[in-house]
């Protein structure tokens, strides 16, 4: 097989969540640890750092795996969903994971797939903790799916814990109340190993530290160690963000190549877990950690986070898509001067509108669309469900043509707004790839 066929095989064959949704997920470990027997348990031959939550756990990954770079540390990438390309999920110092890697897994390792039938998910973790020991990587900072406990990751040992926030995503696996899902994502917490957790809800922060004291793991509060001041962003899109470090009072000043105002919170999260490296003995210098926040796009490839995509209007995408994520990533559009804005909106149909759409803001104009994926939610009725909460818009085929309009009808001092799902920036930015833009 050519890789293109090995990823069609790869879709085709293994229950997909982002595709199929609840007919991909798996309750238990137990695919998962058949696969890491067949495999040697490879994730044993490298130092590892465990990230969950349920906003902020990917920019956090992709932070941390820059500044490990930037400190001279060959250091492994396991993030989901892709974008653009499969090997977004698998990186050795920001490289994706060669195309003729991933042929030759599938391709040698066939019968044990046949015979396990993994989910796709299942076996990407398994690919990625191969090739991070082939790699002979020093490190692998690990992302979660979308819980912790039953995750397909939750077989490693990390040296370091970190689990961002905790708000209400995934409802019908984590349970529909924060404490439920504080457990689910607790379920990552490893007896004696250190624990970061970022800003979160109250009552999910008391089920994550009563897990930590039961298993015994130091844990340390991001907001404890780290507080931001203030922000400006310069003519080039670049965050220079002050922030106050409580143990001595001196303010900082970082240069943020990702400047979502929600990244002020991953920041210091981001912060507070090199602060725990480096209490662990890992050499990790103040100027690696500056390199590393700067060059974060540069160093792993991250796409997707408040990304500009076009300028004269102004063009930004963003794969917020839960009401906490939305919420906040709405809170700066609003801030943004625009004299007209357009929003190319979609949405899947396992998230609730009715908690989503009262968030979005009524003086746009909507270019309703829905992605490329089956669990998309049809643009007809999500215009329908919309119109109620008093967004109004026309409808497009799909997310390309709904931007082209968008485009097409806005005025250079406009701004345009792509999201609603992780899927709506994938099959934009895949638009603009195939036309040789990042907007025009």
């Amino acid at each position: 097989m050519n890789y293109q066929e090995t990823i069609d095989f790869l879709f085709s064959s293994l229950p997909m969540y982002q595709r199929q949704g609840k007919a991909a997920y798996k309750a238990n470990l137990d695919n998962t640890r058949r696969l890491d027997a067949y495999f040697n348990h490879p994730h044993r031959a490298f130092r590892s750092i465990h990230v969950a939550g349920t906003n902020g756990k990917g920019s956090v990954c992709h932070m941390l795996a820059s500044v490990l770079q930037e400190s001279g540390l060959k250091t492994g990438l396991y993030t989901s969903p892709h974008l653009l390309d499969f090997r977004e999920r698998i990186r050795v110092n920001g490289q994706p994971i060669p195309e003729q890697e991933v042929t030759a897994f599938v391709s040698r390792h066939q019968p044990v797939i046949r015979e396990i039938r993994p989910s796709f998910f299942e076996m990407t973790v398994a690919m990625a903790l191969d090739y991070f020991t082939r790699q002979q990587v020093d490190v692998a900072v690990i992302e979660t799916g979308m819980g912790g406990r039953l995750d397909s990751t939750n077989i490693i040992s990390p040296g370091l814990t970190i689990i961002t926030n905790i708000s209400m995503d995934h409802t019908a696996f984590l349970g529909k109340e924060l404490t439920s899902i504080a457990r689910e994502k607790g379920g990552i917490i490893k007896r004696g190993i250190p624990l970061v957790t970022g800003p979160t809800d109250p009552a999910a922060h008391q089920v994550l530290s009563a897990m930590a004291a039961e298993k015994q793991a130091p844990l340390e509060r991001a907001e404890h160690h780290f507080e931001t001041q203030f922000h400006t962003i310069d003519r080039e899109g670049t965050m220079l963000l002050k922030v106050r470090r409580h143990k001595d009072n001196r303010l900082l000043t970082y240069a943020m190549g990702l400047s979502g105002n929600y990244q002020q919170e991953n920041v210091i999260t981001t912060l507070t877990a090199i602060e725990q490296l480096q209490q662990l003995g890992w050499f990790v210098p103040g100027s690696a950690v500056e390199k590393g926040l700067l060059s974060v796009v540069e160093n792993t490839g991250i796409m997707g986070r408040w990304q500009t995509i076009g300028h004269n209007p102004r063009s930004i995408c963003d794969t917020a898509h839960n009401p906490a994520g939305i919420s906040a990533v709405m809170e700066q559009v609003r801030q943004v001067p625009w004299q007209h804005l357009h929003m190319v909106w979609s949405m899947v149909d396992d998230k609730d509108p009715d908690a989503i759409l009262p968030l979005l803001p009524k003086q746009a104009r909507y270019y309703f669309t829905r992605s490329s994926i089956p669990r998309s939610l049809d643009a007809s009725q999500l215009a329908g469900k919309a119109g109620g909460y008093g967004l109004k818009g026309n409808i497009y085929p799909t997310v390309a043509e709904a931007y082209t309009a968008a485009r097409r009808e806005a005025g250079r001092r406009d701004m345009i707004f792509a999201g609603g799902s992780t899927f709506v920036v994938a099959d934009l930015l895949t638009f603009l790839k195939g036309i040789g833009s990042t907007g025009y």
